[in-house]
């Protein structure tokens, strides 16, 4: 039986309850704050929201210490810190997004994200309509794809990074599920000069596994940005697609292969 399905013993499961309170106030109060931050920074220009949405999405990872959740990241050596990349990666839950966020705080990296969520939640629906990011309808396929081409375009002008899910959805259980390759397709055909960087991400899907009530303890969420897959001419999207898959499938296999520590 692997680590994943044991069950937690009941003294841990009181741990898990006593840590998620404090967890639970400081990520609310991180929520807040993050939003009113957006908000003041907004007259000040795109890029003071920019600046703002770095910090509050680092400090929001934090939130997370009071529930011992560990982050462990992989980089690239070929991965710099000074130049924008579209970033392919799997989608385990709403964390994901701070965690990519805040450690690639000088890309300023910006997302793709279902209209749904650009409404009534403090922080993200704000910063999704005002940081630059892109909304689409799901149900509407050729305007979501003109948005995502235009979205494109406007992060390869502007020298800050794009993320795509191609998954469509998060996993809840970990399992990597299919990409469904037009929209990162699409937005690789708009900035043809930005490299693609397959991303993986594992541990994040536990976070949710009882909706936060309660976290488990000790939770380790790892990523890993791997080596930027150029740009060339006579490319095919789809098939570049393709292969960031197999790339973080290969990924998450070997961390939950590995031999125990």
């Amino acid at each position: 039986m692997s680590d994943l399905e044991k069950p937690r013993s009941f003294w841990l499961v009181v741990w898990d309850w006593i840590t998620t309170i404090p967890t639970l106030i400081s990520f609310g109060v991180v929520f807040v704050v993050a939003d009113l931050a957006l908000r003041v920074s907004r007259p000040f220009g795109e890029h003071a929201v920019e600046v703002a949405a770095g910090v509050m999405q680092r400090v929001l990872i934090w939130a997370f210490l009071p529930s011992g959740v560990r982050l462990k990241i992989e980089r690239d050596p070929k991965v710099r810190k000074d130049r924008p990349y579209i970033l392919v990666s799997n989608h385990q839950s709403f964390f994901d997004v701070p965690i990519i966020g805040g450690i690639l705080y000088s890309q300023f990296p910006k997302y793709i994200a279902k209209k749904e969520l650009s409404k009534w939640i403090p922080f993200v629906s704000y910063n999704l309509r005002r940081g630059g990011n892109a909304i689409i309808d799901r149900a509407a396929g050729r305007d979501a794809v003109r948005v995502i081409r235009e979205f494109g375009k406007r992060c390869q002008e502007r020298g800050v990074s794009a993320v795509i899910f191609p998954e469509g959805s998060r996993s809840r259980d970990g399992h990597l599920k299919e990409f469904k390759p037009v929209g990162a397709a699409q937005l690789m055909k708009a900035a043809p000069d930005l490299d693609i960087v397959p991303t993986a991400i594992d541990g994040s899907w536990r976070l949710l596994t009882n909706k936060m009530f309660p976290i488990p303890f000790g939770t380790v969420v790892r990523i890993s940005f791997g080596r930027p897959i150029l740009r060339e001419a006579g490319q095919k999207a789809e098939d570049v697609v393709l292969e960031v898959r197999e790339i973080i499938a290969d990924k998450l296999d070997s961390w939950r292969y590995e031999p125990a520590t």
